[in-house]
């Protein structure tokens, strides 16, 4: 049996996966409550001892107080094709299955009192719609993509779909939140696995880096700070709106769009720690003095507090770093590879030395892999970008220095080596361990996800009509017992 769970575990993810993209996508299915006094319906499709149901546009399913229609279907496939992905290896069946499951995940979330939070989900959605109208060209070009009345329209879309997303993401998390494996039960996932059928991790590579940040002159952040004065200024005395600065001058292009809006709250660290403790010093209305991040220097307004809530806009500006500094950097990082090729220091002493990476400095450069929280990358799944960098060198062998960047420092260099290199392999127990107790864990929720669903689709109203009836599910949607 293990094989066919391990493979099991991969078409659950293939589904999940396409979970998110019905919930991220811009065409809604319908997610209203049935309401009994809908006074426009065209034909009553079925009547059962417990209440009236009734058709719309061809009512493919109910299921408990949600219904699926035969247009959701089809805008599933619409919306699949027009995000780039092949549908030919999907069937209807398997559509229908997934919007079966999704129902059923939001009928029980209410039902269990699961809240959303709907500041969150707006402010996701300020964002998302921003994102999608920069790239099309503008609100209005996104608002007729979509075929959409309004901006308005289109935005209280996107925060049901995102609502009712998250909402079914929260109810499948706590049936698996609390479910944890034994090291005995991971031997005993193991030890089931027939030896021939056990399987193949790809090559893996551990890295270290040295990082050197061209340091910002002291003119700079004052030619910041002084710019961010008088921004505040001109608010706060002058009545100029705090919005319309963001929208032109922030450097954050996550909240550019949105005028700097981000809503923070008290029991979820977002942010910066040094944002979030100016953010909630603030009052409404006020306006903060200039501070610094990472990610440069920020002046925040505080509009509204919703108990654990704080709407805040911000304007953020990075300083420049002149042409000097840049040279001095890679200069600096060149004379450290040149000590380190010359055997003069070792590569993990000139990384606890020299370099500005907090992150691996004080672990010899050592790069820690985000996902599986050790230092082993699959290369298979490195980024292209990063695998580009470190794909010709030699075990120890050490990088030219590479010009590099990213949000905090746009401009940084870095030598990179590698320290250790795994082949691919079979799953080896001990030199696996985290990776068998991976899958071990992924076996045990999917278990405990299969049987909540067992039991909730006997408990719950399903009607699935017309030729839909003749899928073959993997779940029991017709309650045979």
């Amino acid at each position: 049996m293990m094989p066919l769970k391990i493979k099991s575990l991969k078409f659950i993810n293939n589904i999940y996966v396409l979970g998110f993209v019905f919930f991220t996508s811009l065409t809604s299915y319908s997610q209203e409550i049935i309401d009994d006094s809908v006074a426009e319906v065209s034909e009553i499709v079925a009547v059962d001892s417990l209440q009236q149901r009734v058709k719309i546009d061809g009512v493919a399913a109910v299921i408990g107080d949600f219904v699926i229609l035969d247009s959701d279907i089809d805008k599933q496939f619409m919306q699949l094709e027009a995000g780039g992905i092949s549908t030919a290896d999907i069937t209807r069946c398997q559509l229908f299955g997934k919007l079966l499951e999704d129902k059923l995940y939001i009928h029980h979330a209410i039902q269990d009192s699961i809240e959303v939070n709907d500041a969150e989900v707006r402010s996701y959605v300020d964002q998302q719609l921003a994102g999608f109208a920069e790239q099309i060209g503008s609100m209005d070009k996104l608002v007729a993509y979509y075929k959409k009345s309004s901006e308005q329209e289109l935005r209280d879309e996107m925060f049901e779909l995102n609502r009712n997303g998250k909402m079914a993401t929260m109810m499948q998390q706590s049936i698996i939140d609390e479910l944890e494996v034994t090291p005995e039960e991971v031997r005993q996932f193991f030890n089931k696995i027939a030896t021939d059928e056990r399987p193949m991790f790809g090559t893996e590579l551990r890295i270290a880096q040295i990082v050197v940040i061209p340091q910002t002159s002291q003119s700079e952040v004052d030619k910041v700070v002084k710019r961010l004065n008088e921004f505040r200024t001109d608010v706060l005395d002058n009545g100029a709106s705090f919005t319309t600065k963001a929208v032109l001058y922030t450097q954050d292009p996550g909240s550019k769009r949105t005028g700097g809006k981000y809503t923070l709250n008290r029991k979820k660290p977002q942010m910066a720690k040094e944002f979030r403790e100016v953010a909630f010093s603030l009052q409404e209305g006020q306006v903060s003095k200039p501070f610094k991040t990472d990610f440069g220097y920020h002046i925040i307004k505080l509009e509204k507090i919703r108990g654990q809530e704080f709407d805040v806009r911000h304007i953020l500006l990075i300083p420049k770093v002149t042409v000097q500094a840049i040279k001095e950097a890679k200069e600096k990082l060149e004379k450290v590879r040149k000590s380190i090729v010359s055997g003069d220091i070792t590569f993990e002493e000139a990384a606890r030395e020299a370099s500005d990476e907090k992150e691996t400095k004080f672990d010899g450069g050592q790069l820690r892999n985000p996902e599986t929280q050790d230092y082993n990358f699959e290369l298979t799944k490195m980024d292209p970008g990063f695998y580009s960098q470190i794909e010709s060198l030699k075990d120890n062998q050490i990088s030219p220095v590479i010009k590099d960047g990213d949000r905090v420092n746009p401009i940084k260099f870095k030598i990179v080596t590698v320290t250790n290199r795994i082949d691919e392999h079979e799953a080896n127990f001990a030199q696996d361990y985290l990776k068998i107790k991976d899958l071990a864990l992924q076996e045990k929720q999917l278990n405990a996800v299969s049987k909540w669903q067992e039991e909730k689709i006997m408990d719950t109203y399903i009607k699935i009509n017309g030729e839909l009836r003749s899928c073959d599910f993997n779940s029991n949607w017709f309650k045979i017992k």
